[in-house]
């Protein structure tokens, strides 16, 4: 849709110098034929035309070209061939003009276009060429003082990161008295219940194998499925039992460690292509390793995947995670979008300055991907 806009920017341009080239060439006869009637009394002007009417080789481009020869008289036939003439030529001219500062309009806007979109996609190093010293010239100036401002908060909010990181330590033993407390209540609250459930089920199972064996049949399907919600969730919560930091590891490691766990202990299938990122913020490591093991904790309760795939790797100055699955998926943007795993993932990733895209579709499966730009890595590059 933008590009039809920018394409439309261009045809403007043309029609208006179509109107315009026609309108100048309109006025400009009118005013003509004006001066041209009132000096028709004037003998020096009769004089003059006279010669010009009877000169053959005047009379012959006249033949040539238009087939009428010049009348002896002054006429207002002549006013009338000479505005034909001239209008297509005008309107052939002010296209020209028109289509040439169009186009070179169009490619200067479909700079500042790619400029507002990189910046849109995280990429903050990106800045607009010279574009002149006009409006547009003057809005890429800006745009690149905005690249630089943004640039310069993310910086910011990673080193903040990192702060944090180094207080992490000091807060460990709160964290850890929260997290149990949590792991209780949801322990409480969806395992416990469930398996008070498989159990009040299976106490019914005695009366109705006698009874109505059909029924029962059916009741044991339950309890099945009852103990395998219950498995999924136990196994999501022991993914939350493992270290929340990544205890002297490379994140590249921390990930294998905890994925070849996974692969161990879970019939789902797993697969991972993670790329080494040298010198990256301990407190964006935390932060990606954490994100990571929400997102698999979320794939394990809810999405009933069969394969799972897991990528690390660095793009255009980002580092990028991306988590797929082939599960039931959601509507991102039903309630689902609000619960808690998704929000603590929004949350992380706003607090090193990056994005985070989820795609998802009922029956179609879940992509979410991290997007976190290296912006204290790349001053480490220039320093």
């Amino acid at each position: 849709m933008r590009r039809q806009r920018l394409s439309s920017l261009q045809w403007q341009c043309m029609r208006y110098g179509l109107l315009l080239a026609v309108s100048v060439v309109i006025v400009s006869f009118v005013c003509f034929f004006s001066v041209y009637f009132l000096a028709l009394k004037d003998p020096v002007i009769k004089q003059w035309y006279a010669t010009v009417a009877n000169d053959p080789q005047a009379n012959s481009y006249m033949k040539e070209f238009t087939s009428i020869p010049l009348p002896n008289d002054p006429d207002w036939l002549i006013m009338v061939l000479a505005l034909m003439i001239s209008l297509p030529v005008g309107a052939i001219g002010g296209l020209i003009a028109s289509y040439v500062y169009g186009n070179l309009l169009k490619k200067r806007m479909n700079v500042l276009l790619e400029s507002a979109m990189n910046l849109g996609r995280g990429i903050l190093s990106y800045r607009v060429p010279e574009l002149g010293t006009d409006e547009v010239g003057e809005l890429g100036w800006q745009l690149n003082r905005l690249a630089s401002q943004w640039e310069e908060q993310v910086a910011s909010l990673q080193r903040l990161s990192n702060h944090n990181a180094a207080l992490a330590d000091q807060l460990k033993h709160t964290a850890v008295t929260e997290e149990r407390q949590r792991l209780a209540r949801e322990l409480h609250d969806a395992v416990s219940q469930q398996l008070f459930a498989i159990a009040m089920t299976t106490a019914a199972l005695k009366r109705l194998v006698e009874k109505n064996p059909q029924r029962a049949a059916q009741q044991i399907e339950l309890v099945e499925e009852m103990a395998a919600a219950a498995q999924a969730e136990m196994r999501a919560l022991l993914l939350h039992l493992r270290p929340a930091t990544l205890q002297n590891k490379s994140l590249k490691e921390a990930i294998l460690d905890l994925l070849e766990e996974l692969t161990q202990k879970n019939s789902m299938q797993l697969s991972w292509e993670i790329e080494a990122v040298e010198g990256l913020p301990s407190g964006i490591e935390d932060h990606l390793f954490r994100i990571l093991q929400e997102s698999l904790s979320n794939t394990l309760r809810h999405a009933k995947a069969t394969q799972v795939v897991v990528k690390l790797f660095t793009l255009q100055g980002q580092v990028r995670m991306r988590i797929t699955d082939d599960g039931v998926g959601f509507d991102p943007d039903g309630k689902k979008w609000t619960s808690y795993g998704l929000r603590s993932m929004r949350e992380r990733v706003a607090e090193v300055g990056g994005s985070m895209e989820i795609y998802s579709a009922i029956g179609k499966g879940t992509q979410i991907e991290v997007r976190i730009p290296l912006v204290l890595q790349s001053e480490r590059e220039e320093g």
